[in-house]
């Protein structure tokens, strides 16, 4: 259940599961998936348009879970499971 009245990206496992989605979409760079491609998505108004707030909690949620991982300087991330259980 969402935690804001018409923002269900205010729930942060909806906003991992929906991160898994894009990076799932994109093709990886030597294994990495540079973060900007999943915020730019994510954030506009064609895609999401959710907060960079919900988006970085979805992504804590999503490493959190073993989902995805995210690189020491925070500009890529790896996708572990496809699948978010």
């Amino acid at each position: 259940m969402s935690k804001g009245w018409g923002r269900p990206f205010a729930d942060p496992q909806i906003t991992a599961r929906k991160l898994l989605e894009f990076v799932a979409g994109v093709e990886p760079v030597n294994g990495r998936i540079h973060i900007e491609k999943i915020n730019a998505s994510f954030l506009s108004k064609n895609g999401c348009n959710a907060t960079g707030a919900e988006s970085g909690a979805g992504i804590r949620y999503a490493v959190e879970k073993g989902w995805l991982e995210l690189h020491e300087s925070g500009t890529f991330v790896r996708l572990i499971k496809a699948e978010a259980q």
